[in-house]
């Protein structure tokens, strides 16, 4: 496994740690090496003392004790000089001698936990020096950062790998939780009998952050809220929700429903969308004065098929917000009967929904109104809770974790394919080409006002606490 960016943020916070927790769940290969590689230069015995840092094995709450560290340590490699087509650096020389130690059957896989900007020239560079013959690449998301640039590199990508050999991750659908949107509807007929317009009001996907961008503002900058959540996370989540039923159990014929699924969005119109940008953004050092960048991004999508034809789905990410939540909601229509001599109120109250909790390893909770015990005809809301690693024998793993399994195994079942990821894109082209103004709004609040408006009287559920009922 070579690892680029191996001394940054994201390897710090994502990478380094689903290795990990692959290394005490048994689930790396009994024989590899980790490569990492950086511009500066380091010895092995730094990079690994660095890695100690990040994991701080033995810790309370680490996934590794100090002897299963200790393991994990022995194949770790540093690489330094950087990597580029001029001049690869110490990287060939490593890997050619890593792959001499495994011998006979070793293969490779590189991961870009890079900027977007970077996957052009070190593509060029893989293919330059040798490195991509047979080898698997993992490219981290926003693969392009519009249309134009993802044509550009997946068409070059593409002339250096076969398909199949790409894993374009996005850890959202590494997510236990997300795994298991599919999987609730149809193996559950109550759950199979809500999916659809006929029961369903608005779909919400949200992932408000109260987060800043921390060490992240010079990659960030590049990105923002729309490139790095919506096109991304939030289109493929929605996607998730609204495919049909694949017509098999393999990746290649889940990869198709949710291809279909993403080629029914329309695209997002401007009016339907809001952003913005919280005060404070541009002071910071990595930043510029009169950056435009959205840290908040809020859209009203529409999907033509029959089963969600007139649903809106209703997405939204942001930074410094009030609350932080990663979740699915089904907003349930209102009876149509009610119960005689009890008041259901207005539009907004007694909000009833499907919800699933994304964030960890997941939770399932299904609001429901009843009269309040004891009392009078008075209506009162509550939720049935499922945590999902309460159920029998449940091992979850990181979504960083289970998506890295799975590479090592070739699964390509929650990897998103060339024409999935153009379909976002048109999706979300009219929103880059014309991009409303961008609004500031303040540190700790629930970001513009105009994207309050978005989901009607049932408001964002989140902003109710987290759970279906409000």
């Amino acid at each position: 496994l070579v690892l680029f960016g191996a001394t940054g943020d994201l390897a710090a916070r994502m990478v380094l740690p689903a290795v990990a927790a692959l290394a005490a769940a048994g689930s790396l290969p009994r024989r590899f090496r980790l490569v990492g590689n950086g511009r500066g230069e380091k010895t092995d015995e730094e990079f690994r003392e660095l890695v100690r840092g990040v994991l701080d094995p033995g810790a309370e709450g680490a996934v590794l004790d100090e002897a299963g560290f200790a393991a994990l340590a022995a194949a770790l490699r540093f690489a330094g000089g950087g990597f580029a087509v001029e001049d690869p650096g110490a990287l060939p020389d490593v890997v050619a001698t890593a792959l001499a130690e495994l011998g006979e059957g070793a293969r490779v896989v590189h991961y870009l936990a890079l900027p977007p900007s970077a996957f052009v020239p070190y593509t060029r560079a893989l293919a330059e020096h040798g490195l991509a013959d047979g080898a698997q690449v993992v490219f981290e998301k926003p693969y392009g950062t519009s249309r134009a640039s993802f044509e550009e590199l997946d068409e070059l990508v593409l002339s250096v790998f076969d398909e199949d050999r790409v894993f374009r991750i996005d850890h959202f659908l590494g997510k236990e939780a997300t795994q298991q949107l599919h999987v609730l509807r149809h193996a559950n007929r109550w759950v199979e009998q809500l999916w659809g317009a006929d029961a369903v009001e608005q779909v919400q996907v949200d992932v408000p952050e109260t987060l800043d961008v921390a060490d992240r503002a010079e990659f960030y900058d590049e990105t923002g809220a729309t490139l790095d959540m919506l096109v991304t996370h939030l289109l493929q989540v929605a996607a998730e929700v609204a495919m049909e039923p694949p017509a098999g159990t393999g990746a290649d014929e889940l990869v198709a429903a949710l291809e279909a699924a993403l080629a029914a969005f329309r695209p997002i119109d401007p009016a339907e969308a809001v952003l913005g940008q919280v005060e404070g953004y541009r002071d910071l050092p990595e930043v510029a004065d009169g950056s435009t960048t959205d840290t908040f991004t809020a859209a009203r999508l529409w999907v033509d098929t029959d089963r969600w034809r007139g649903v809106p789905f209703l997405l939204r990410s942001g930074k410094q917000l009030a609350g932080s939540a990663q979740q699915v909601s089904l907003v349930l229509r209102r009876p149509e009967a009610g119960v005689p001599g009890l008041d259901l109120g207005a539009d907004g109250d007694h909000v009833q929904a499907l919800t699933l909790e994304l964030a960890g390893s997941g939770e399932l909770s299904i609001g429901v109104t009843a009269r309040r015990p004891g009392g009078d005809d008075e209506l009162v809301d509550g939720a049935l809770v499922l945590s999902l690693p309460d159920l029998p024998r449940a091992e979850p793993l990181p979504p960083y974790a289970a998506l890295l399994r799975d590479v090592l195994l070739g699964e390509r079942g929650l990897f998103t394919a060339t024409a999935g990821l153009r379909e976002t894109w048109r999706v979300v082209g009219p929103l880059l080409a014309e991009r409303p103004e961008v609004v500031p709004y303040e540190p700790g609040s629930w970001g513009p006002e105009a994207a309050q408006a978005l989901p009607g009287g049932a408001g964002w559920l989140s902003q109710r606490g987290g759970r279906a009922a409000g």
